[in-house]
């Protein structure tokens, strides 16, 4: 969230102090992200502690706290757990927010600052070891499934008939409709073939493992130490492994490296592996069809100020000269013969 929610800084003091006895000095808005029902703030607390504060608004999953606390304590260092409050919860509320604090990392995102090799081991050690963690029964039953679901694509659908026919007063939403109607044929494209590698899969068995779902470079942080920790557990998944292994490599991890020196490092880490080719072209395509119905969404909506902007450059980005789907086409070598004829249903 690039604006600052309609809370003052004395009322997330006094929150703080009643659920972490902590003395507030400082909040200060962070602008970070395009996530407009996540907010972040810096805490500082009497004695010179710092805090990172994320505020959550809408549907909250306790899981998302509970899983990165879980793997931490099983030994995996990167994942980051939240801080307890005083009655050992890991969030409290505030005016339609769930609270949830974690230590301050001083540091840079992975689109800030390039990864270096060891960064990259580090992280191909972590998801190996996020995807073969021995989850409790009692947490894997909160952990949703894959279901190879079309609703990014009919979303996308919708919001192509709309550009079609709408007219927009709006600029950032007029520019976008120009954008998306510019890019029709190939986005249709895209949904076409996402939907034949989902139906391939869907006939196959995979190996289901714990995913964190959204490993690209903005949740990758590097401390002033240069340690390394995974970040954002909103959305844990239990997938193949493609889900979390399509970002290596993908045009998703800043533009320090070429995919192929990326895959190389990280595999060092991460260990041999057979990947499914058919799971990362889908999971790749996936993505970015995901990116396209979230930020028409967030811009149509004609909320959010200067996230609406943020949103366009994101959802443009993806159709860059060697982008993520200029990857994603390369990394698709599943058959083509039948990937353009629609189901029946579907008309």
């Amino acid at each position: 969230m690039l604006e600052r929610p309609d809370i003052s800084d004395e009322r997330i003091a006094a929150c703080l102090n009643h659920a972490y006895g902590l003395s507030v000095v400082r909040a200060a808005f962070l602008r970070l992200g395009a996530d407009r029902d996540s907010a972040a703030f810096r805490i500082q607390a009497d004695g010179e502690q710092a805090y990172f504060l994320k505020l959550r608004r809408g549907a909250f999953d306790e899981i998302s706290v509970v899983l990165p606390k879980f793997l931490s304590e099983k030994g995996i260092a990167e994942v980051m757990t939240p801080l307890a409050t005083r009655t050992g919860r890991l969030w409290t509320s505030l005016d339609g927010f769930r609270l949830i604090l974690y230590p301050f990392v001083e540091g840079h995102n992975g689109y800030q600052v390039d990864l270096s090799n060891r960064h990259w081991l580090n992280l191909g050690t972590a998801l190996k070891g996020i995807h073969t963690a021995k989850v409790p029964p009692a947490l894997i039953g909160r952990i949703r499934h894959e279901t190879w679901s079309p609703q990014w694509c009919r979303t996308v659908e919708r919001f192509l008939e709309r550009v079609e026919y709408d007219v927009f007063d709006d600029p950032v939403a007029a520019e976008l409709a120009a954008f998306m109607n510019s890019r029709r044929d190939e986005v249709l494209n895209l949904v076409e073939r996402a939907e034949w590698l989902a139906r391939a899969l869907q006939t196959q068995s995979h190996e289901i493992v714990l995913c964190h779902s959204d490993v690209h470079a903005g949740n990758v942080l590097i401390d002033a130490n240069d340690a390394l920790y995974i970040v954002d557990w909103d959305n844990p998944i239990l997938a193949p492994k493609e889900r979390d292994l399509m970002f290596v490599g993908g045009g998703q991890m800043g533009a320090g490296r070429t995919p192929q020196q990326e895959e190389t490092l990280f595999y060092r880490g991460y260990g041999q592996t057979q990947i499914d080719p058919i799971a990362l072209a889908y999971y790749r395509y996936e993505r970015i069809i995901e990116d396209i119905a979230v930020f028409c969404e967030r811009v149509f909506a004609g909320e959010g100020g200067e996230d609406r902007e943020q949103c366009l450059r994101y959802l443009a980005s993806n159709f860059l000269p060697n982008g993520a789907l200029e990857i994603a086409y390369k990394s698709d070598s599943a058959p083509r013969e039948l990937s353009c004829v629609r189901r029946e249903e579907d008309h």
